[in-house]
């Protein structure tokens, strides 16, 4: 047996799938991923906040994704702003990727988006809101009421009326359904 065989070199894919650009800032709560969200987006960065992959749960089912190369600055900018994230992870293979926070379905002339455990429907069409579901925060009825039957153009921002993970969730759902049927 040779120890000290030579390495094959490996091939440019193989490299490239190696490339580490992306990380995951991970917290202990929800609302503090909504703050990070807001002073990142506010500052320029290129972020999304996901679905942590399950060994970085903590109770939080949200982590923020971003640019690793502004690791440094961004940390800083979090801990001058005593938002200091319990771990800094860089993806670095596929079982570190974060989990698709967003996903959308067609029924028809329906289309639901999904938003962690919020799901909203809206007649495309009409742009009418038809359905709400999901969730287990207190504030889903009032939600709901504040949303079903209204044209998706005069739903109210969510993050005004509830301040739960469930409102931030609908609310990430109903601005991707603007983005994908336009208002």
């Amino acid at each position: 047996m040779n120890w000290f065989k030579k390495k094959e070199k490996p091939s440019q894919e193989e490299n490239d799938s190696h490339a580490v650009t992306r990380g995951l800032l991970v917290f202990a709560h929800p609302t503090t991923v909504i703050d990070v969200e807001q002073i990142l987006r506010e500052e320029g960065y290129e972020i999304r906040v996901v679905s942590p992959p399950p060994s970085y749960r903590t109770g939080c089912d949200l982590s923020v994704e971003f640019p690793l190369e502004a690791e440094a600055a961004i940390t800083e900018l979090l801990n001058n702003s005593n938002l200091t994230p319990l771990d800094v992870v860089p993806i670095t293979s596929k079982g570190m990727e974060p989990l698709q926070f967003v996903r959308k379905k067609w029924y028809g002339k329906y289309l639901m988006v999904r938003a962690a455990n919020m799901k909203i429907t809206v007649d495309t069409e009409t742009k009418i809101i038809v359905n709400i579901s999901g969730g287990g925060c207190p504030d889903v009825p009032y939600l709901a009421t504040a949303l079903i039957g209204k044209h998706i153009n005069e739903a109210p921002d969510l993050t005004e009326v509830g301040f739960s993970l469930c409102a931030y969730s609908l609310n990430t759902a109903r601005e991707e359904l603007v983005r994908e049927i336009g208002a």
